[in-house]
């Protein structure tokens, strides 16, 4: 949980918070995520999601368009002494990720947003924050 701001420099490498790295025995896996950002899980997270994607039924085009997609992309980096993975360049350039980065506690994974997009999207949408959890169907509070 939470959100962190952090550079990431010209290498590739971004600092991971505490908070989400000691959860992550040394590496983590990084793929495509959605609305433009990376998703990065532990190993164990990312095992749970990779078995989900596998039970899919794969005589549907759109299941094995996000399988391929997701898994393509996925990279287990390591973290360095500082608390650094090395995002790989065409992850990068997917998620657009230059120089200032958000990191975002998102329940059972993290994301890697680029801080223009994720200002952007959490701007235009947090106004319907309220709509949002009353749409949601089984969610009561």
């Amino acid at each position: 949980m939470g959100e962190y701001r952090h550079a990431i420099d010209a290498k590739g490498r971004l600092i991971i918070p505490a908070k989400i790295r000691n959860e992550c025995q040394g590496s983590v896996v990084i793929t495509r995520g959605f609305d433009g950002c990376l998703a990065l899980y532990t190993k164990e997270g990312w095992e749970a999601y990779y078995l989900k994607l596998q039970s899919l039924p794969k005589n549907k085009k759109e299941v094995r368009m996000a399988v391929r997609f997701t898994i393509s992309k996925a990279s287990e980096c390591e973290f360095d002494k500082l608390g650094r993975i090395n995002i790989p360049a065409p992850l990068r350039e997917l998620a657009s990720l230059q120089k200032d980065c958000v990191v975002v506690g998102a329940g059972d994974h993290a994301e890697i947003w680029s801080q223009d997009k994720w200002d952007e999207y959490y701007d235009e949408n947090q106004d319907d924050y309220d709509e949002i959890f009353e749409s949601l169907d089984g969610f009561e509070i």
